[in-house]
């Protein structure tokens, strides 16, 4: 039985019309990473970082998905094997495009975190510092993300899938980023055959076997295609 590991980055979500990362006109352009990604920008000024992420859990509910995410639930449905997502992203596109076996490595605009006790709730659209924990009660809710310097979730699951990987497919991701830039080398050890996906080579695609440039919405549904239809 075929088992598929899928990695998704920013760039499979930039065709929905949600900024990534690193272009010059993305997330990052008007904030400082250090002030709206990490724990101590939250500790330093929580209402910028609430606000922040307010303002992106509006942009990805006004934003569909897209025939990449949409490819992808269909190779999950259709497929006489395993396909399994780890995302880096934090927006609900996959979910809305009908994939089931999905993981949040990053976690999710979707989620609220507890930061005295750890419990973790669905978010309200619009999040308020000092939001009160519904388990605990303390004002310490903030939105249930990895941010720079906090180790990403389900690392051991997602090992465990590259470990028995037949293909591994990266789509849309910068490869600048660890953990998950280590995922291919990590497929490879296990004998998986890896292919990257994205508008150009990323900062390992030396690492793969094969390379397929362009725009998401046109390289995944091609490739779902060949996969299904033999």
């Amino acid at each position: 039985m075929t088992k598929i590991v899928i990695l998704t980055g920013a760039g499979i979500s930039a065709e929905s019309g949600l900024g990534t990362f690193r272009a010059e006109n993305g997330l990052w352009a008007e904030h400082r990473v250090e002030d709206v990604a990490t724990p101590e920008g939250f500790a330093a000024n929580p209402k910028l970082v609430v606000d922040f992420y307010n303002a992106r859990r509006a942009q990805a509910a006004a934003a569909a998905p897209n025939a990449g995410h949409l490819a992808l639930a269909r190779l999950e449905a259709a497929l006489d094997g395993q396909v399994f997502v780890v995302t880096q992203n934090v927006d609900d596109l996959h979910e809305r495009a009908g994939t089931q076996a999905l993981i949040h490595m990053h976690g999710a605009l979707s989620g609220a975190l507890c930061a005295a006790c750890d419990h973790r709730w669905e978010a309200p659209m619009v999040m308020a510092p000092g939001d009160e924990c519904p388990s605990c009660a303390a004002p310490a809710a903030r939105p249930d993300i990895v941010w720079f310097g906090e180790m990403p979730y389900h690392m051991d699951q997602i090992f465990d899938l590259l470990s028995d990987a037949d293909i591994f497919a990266s789509i849309g991701t910068s490869g600048n980023v660890y953990p998950a830039a280590g995922f291919v080398a990590e497929a490879r050890r296990s004998g998986a055959h890896t292919i990257e996906f994205n508008l150009e080579r990323s900062a390992v695609g030396r690492q793969f076997a094969e390379h397929r440039l362009g725009p998401a919405t046109q390289t995944i549904p091609a490739w779902v295609d060949e996969i299904l239809l033999g």
